[in-house]
């Protein structure tokens, strides 16, 4: 029986040879609503500075019959310039605007990137094709000299398709967070998929921009302290600890038992509406600020994650196929010294962060936003976890080669202070989920120690 808290280990390969065949613009396949020096509204939520990154993300695909070098290329370019006549602004760039604000233009001859690579490696070179591993980097096409939250003038989408020398390949992406939040990313992958099994334009649902909804108030109305974007200085010995030492990502799978047994453990005598991620966001966060032995005690300290507000907003509600940013960063604050504490105690804290995200505290977001216009991210006293294990991601990357063996991110390194829930292959049916983190390299062993703790 596999143990409840299990480390993955993944290789630390030397750089993966690539071989870049050609790089060329994909454009739409046919007319689109807009001509160039034409214009479309990006919300606050669209634009705000965390944002402001191309997500990297990639997807492995093993040899089979169906998957040979040229079909696979004409299939996915096929589809993609398909799919980018509904989801035209993905062929646009970013431009600032008064204040900082973004919004997408259209010139000539824009359109999104398409790399063709090969390498003479096999896929089974790369060690374990389930856990996310750094040394996917090459897999993931960058600009020469990029620098972080720079999307101006970009490609919204870029996409790597590199050839192995045993047939397999890897679809590497970077999407623009601008465009989308995780839901949205998966409508516009899930289009592009099941395009490329009809050879015809497939959009269920259809896309909606929209995003004038979510416009700020005249005038403002911030109600809310929002204390997830603001600057807390940080008199703990945290900020010391993460950035003198060697920063490792590791991960974990977490079986389904060990997801039951900590939520069952943080019920109350009355019950509790506790849910799975309410329990293991808590454990999560109480085995961090435990293993880095956070100190004084009474330093102040925020575990914040993104809440998905789409069943919020009823004024007016959502259109169905709408793709832009409905996240809030539901923020929960308290002392290391309660943190280390009582299980049941800090999932209280996550428990009412998340329910605290409401549409007015949305609209507060917004108006909040307008106001501050934050320009940098804030990470003092702060761990930061995004869950990926409701996102369709493997049934959505099926283009027609079946789904892929792995699919998601690939390395964490660059935020030392982000965790990523992720769910199991689409091989696995136990409801398992993947724990993979940052963490400095003399503290892992404390840090599996306490997330193996169940008592």
């Amino acid at each position: 029986m596999a143990p409840w808290v299990q480390e993955l280990h993944f290789p630390h390969l030397d750089t993966i040879p690539i071989t870049i065949d050609r790089t060329f613009p994909v454009m739409p396949a046919g007319p689109i609503p807009v001509s160039p020096g034409e214009t479309l509204y990006l919300s606050n939520l669209d634009d705000m500075i965390g944002s402001r990154v191309l997500t990297p993300t990639v997807y492995f695909y093993k040899s089979n019959e169906h998957n040979s070098h040229p079909p696979v290329m004409k299939t996915l370019l096929d589809a993609l310039a398909r799919v980018l006549v509904p989801y035209y602004p993905f062929s646009g760039r970013l431009r600032e605007v008064e204040n900082g604000k973004l919004e997408v233009f259209f010139g000539p001859d824009q359109g999104v990137l398409m790399i063709e690579a090969h390498s003479d490696i096999a896929l089974a070179n790369l060690g374990d094709l389930t856990v996310p591993n750094p040394s996917w980097a090459p897999l993931v096409y960058k600009f020469p000299n990029e620098g972080p939250f720079n999307v101006i003038d970009t490609p919204l989408l870029i996409a790597q398709v590199t050839f192995f020398s045993c047939g397999g390949f890897s679809l590497g992406l970077r999407t623009c967070h601008c465009l989308s939040d995780g839901l949205g990313a998966m409508q516009f992958l899930a289009a592009w998929s099941s395009t490329a099994k009809a050879g015809v334009s497939v959009t269920n649902p259809n896309p909606c921009w929209e995003r004038e909804i979510f416009r700020p108030r005249e005038p403002p109305l911030v109600e809310y302290p929002h204390f997830e974007f603001m600057r807390i200085e940080d008199m703990s010995s945290l900020s010391t600890t993460l950035w003198n030492n060697k920063m490792v990502q590791k991960c974990y799978r977490i079986s389904r038992e060990c997801q039951t047994h900590l939520k069952n453990l943080t019920r109350s005598a009355k019950g509790s509406a506790f849910t799975t991620f309410d329990a293991m966001a808590a454990h999560v966060w109480r085995s961090w600020v435990k293993s880095l032995d956070v100190k004084p005690l009474d330093s102040n300290l925020r575990l914040t994650f993104s809440v998905n507000a789409r069943q919020k907003v009823k004024n007016p509600n959502l259109i169905d196929g709408f793709y832009g940013n409905v996240v809030c960063l539901a923020c929960a604050m308290s002392t290391a010294k309660l943190v280390k504490g009582c299980l049941s105690e800090v999932t209280k804290l996550v428990h009412g962060a998340r329910i605290g995200i409401s549409e007015e505290y949305l609209r507060s977001t917004i108006d909040y936003l307008e106001v501050e216009r934050p320009r940098r991210m804030e990470f003092d006293g702060k761990l930061s976890i995004t869950q990926w294990t409701r996102f369709s991601i493997y049934e959505s990357a099926d283009f027609g080669w079946g789904k892929p063996v792995y699919a998601g991110p690939i390395d964490l390194t660059p935020t030392p202070q982000v965790c990523v829930f992720l769910p199991e292959g689409e091989a696995d049916s136990s409801g398992a989920m993947l724990v993979c983190i940052c963490l400095p390299e003399p503290v892992t062993d404390k840090f599996q120690e306490f997330l193996s703790l169940m008592d």
